[in-house]
């Protein structure tokens, strides 16, 4: 059997993927709708999960008809989830264990999250930011996720065609952004909010079960 040569790069999102804070960012919203009278429930999930700080908070400010504008409670959710994730940021199963396989076989790496970049250093500061040729926080682009700019921006920073990437996510957003930006991908969801399928979208239960062999199929050309 030929040989599958690894994927040129692999593109990682961070929230809920490789370490475990999209429940610590469910709680911040949460918490924020308690004060507005407005409790989250799984119909709110598709504003939550996986979206950056503005758009929950335009989400909120829409649902609960606050007086407070939404930069303002954009600044509240923000402070709220950095001071979770500085209390407590856990590694995700697997993830680890994969960045550690991809740095020997000489794979680059890029971090690629729809959070602040206060938000991102905290993260870095437990996790290492040793890992990553290259990290992307929300700042770093025009548009961040859905819209397909953060992927296409770590592709062009390592130099890469993003069809030779493949791109590690969790939530339908995160798989949107990726799958417009050319990327091949790996969806390992967080959450029981559905991810579509599509034609280089391949789900995976956990990232334990990920290996190079794996990536490597999922930039393989037809026929490989």
């Amino acid at each position: 059997m030929p040989h599958t040569p690894p994927p040129a790069a692999v593109l990682f999102d961070m929230d809920g993927t490789l370490v475990d804070t999209e429940q610590l960012w469910w709680q911040a919203a949460a918490e924020l709708a308690d004060e507005l009278h407005h409790s989250l429930t799984d119909a709110d999930a598709p504003e939550v999960l996986g979206q950056a700080i503005e758009h929950t908070a335009a989400h909120l400010h829409r649902v609960s008809g606050t007086s407070l504008t939404e930069a303002e409670l954009a600044t509240r959710l923000g402070d709220s989830f950095a001071g979770k994730v500085a209390a407590e940021t856990v590694p995700r199963p697997g993830a680890l264990a994969l960045l550690a396989s991809l740095r020997d076989a000489r794979v680059p790496t890029a971090l690629v999250s729809a959070s602040p970049r206060r938000v991102v250093d905290l993260v870095l500061s437990t996790l290492g930011r040793d890992w990553f040729a290259v990290t992307l926080a929300a700042e770093d682009t025009p548009r961040t996720k859905p819209a397909p700019d953060p992927y296409l921006a770590a592709a062009a920073r390592l130099g890469l065609d993003p069809a030779s990437c493949v791109a590690v996510e969790d939530t339908p957003t995160g798989v949107a952004s990726a799958t417009a930006a050319g990327c091949a991908v790996l969806a390992v969801p967080s959450s029981d909010v559905p991810i579509p399928d599509g034609s280089r979208v391949t789900l995976l239960d956990s990232l334990e079960h990920a290996d190079l062999a794996l990536l490597g199929k999922l930039t393989a050309a037809p026929g490989v």
